[in-house]
């Protein structure tokens, strides 16, 4: 690991994690185990906070590639929504993000979820998402971005629907992201218009993503945004 990924023991497990969920991406095997392939366990406390920055995309390679997820993997997701709840005064990203960790894991395995996690408490019901009707095209464009996890096909929510409505806000502020060199906030955005329908003609999609991934290659998030689009779009054209 270079300096940069070590400036903290969690930023280089957060790298390590993610960097194992673009292998498996790029892979499609139904028997790897990101968790363990990055040496995180139950018992990792720090592997367990970058669990939880990754979210509900410690998932995602099953999800796309239409496969049962690794027991380990779950075991530490279930970990990390128990450990890591939103606090009352949480931002409206946080809940949200800790939502989809548990939609997520409703999704692949509703029987241990329903085994291991509190039937209530925070998380559970849907949060509220008006914040970002009325959000500036710049600020919703940083925002879904950050809930760039919850961009998986067949997943319904308010995020979702907020993100349909505003498919050409949030095509300015993937072009903005570009331009600023925010090559992070790009790929979530470009992430979430990959799903999208009514993305304009002259955005380029396509090539702005090739771009992202290129320029942003050192950051192993944004290879796991773009990728995540790219499977998208495949599953799409079928």
């Amino acid at each position: 690991m270079d300096q940069t990924h070590a400036s903290s023991p969690l930023a280089g497990a957060v790298h390590d994690l993610a960097t194992e969920v673009v292998l498996a991406l790029r892979s499609g095997d139904h028997l790897a185990t990101v968790c363990g392939a990055a040496g995180i366990d139950e018992d990792n406390r720090t592997g367990i906070a970058a669990v939880r920055v990754i979210g509900a995309d410690l998932l995602l390679p099953s999800v796309l590639h239409g496969h049962h997820p690794h027991p380990g993997d779950l075991a530490v997701l279930h970990r990390a929504v128990r450990e890591f709840p939103p606090r009352p005064d949480a931002s409206d990203a946080t809940a949200w993000s800790h939502w989809g960790m548990r939609s997520a894991l409703d999704r692949t395995a509703p029987a241990a979820a329903a085994g291991q996690l509190p039937p209530t408490g925070p998380g559970t019901a849907e949060p509220d998402a008006a914040w970002l009707e009325g959000a500036p095209w710049q600020a919703f464009t940083h925002q879904l971005s950050v809930l760039a996890p919850l961009a998986v096909p067949a997943a319904s929510s308010a995020v979702h629907r907020a993100a349909a409505h505003r498919v050409v806000d949030l095509s300015r502020g993937f072009v903005r992201a570009v331009r600023r060199r925010n090559w992070l906030q790009a790929a979530g955005a470009g992430r979430w218009l990959a799903g999208l329908e009514g993305r304009p003609d002259t955005l380029g999609l396509d090539r702005g993503l090739d771009f992202v991934e290129l320029m942003g290659g050192t950051d192993p998030r944004v290879a796991l945004h773009v990728r995540a689009a790219r499977l998208m779009a495949e599953g799409r054209a079928r």
